[in-house]
């Protein structure tokens, strides 16, 4: 039987020579503890997860994952979390959605929760993460954007999502990391395309 492809978060691109650009300064931000293990999960998943695979996937909870070689945006941010944090978006997502189902996109058509892909969809993040006190102000001012923050925006007509980074382009913007199609990179396209939400993970202790 053929693979089922859903459509998960973001599209399949070539990369834009905005995009693609390299890194063109090394200087760094300063980060608090928190934002500065998310930054450093995120970054180590770049030169490990090299393509882009919106198949629907079969995985284990909690915890489950797809292999590291592949993914989507959403699973950058899934396994930095992981890593960093110890904090579980396939589980938290899915005890949010099982108790209000209603609150949450019905773009799918689903009837009830999926603990393989409800995790991996930005429309269900972005609820989740606006449910928790998580967001913060839109703006285009680049001051107001930190390291380990999670930004979503639209490219073309899907939604998309990355991590802010610690390293900076010339002008001091923030660069991103995120995998738009080619695997998770590090690149200077925070402003890029219009963004739709920025929220920082503040855990309760």
């Amino acid at each position: 039987m053929k693979k089922l492809l859903i459509t998960l978060l973001s599209p399949i691109l070539l990369i834009t020579p905005a995009l693609s650009q390299q890194p063109s300064s090394d200087t760094t931000l300063k980060s608090s503890p928190t934002a500065a293990k998310i930054v450093t999960a995120a970054k180590t998943q770049i030169g490990k997860t090299k393509t882009y695979d919106p198949a629907y996937r079969t995985m284990s909870y909690p915890m489950g994952d797809i292999p590291i070689e592949a993914g989507v945006c959403t699973d950058v941010i899934i396994r930095a979390l992981r890593s960093a944090l110890s904090y579980d978006l396939q589980k938290q997502v899915h005890l949010d959605m099982r108790k209000n189902f209603s609150k949450y996109p019905k773009i799918w058509s689903l009837t009830r929760t999926d603990k393989n892909i409800d995790h991996r969809r930005v429309p269900n993040l972005k609820t989740f993460f606006n449910r928790n006190g998580y967001s913060l102000p839109i703006t285009n001012k680049k001051l107001d954007y930190h390291p380990g923050d999670l930004v979503t925006c639209m490219v073309g007509r899907r939604p998309h999502i990355m991590i802010v980074s610690d390293s900076v382009n010339t002008d001091g913007t923030p660069l991103i990391i995120h995998n738009i199609g080619s695997g998770a990179k590090e690149e200077n396209s925070l402003f890029s395309y219009p963004i739709t939400g920025h929220y920082r993970i503040k855990l309760k202790k």
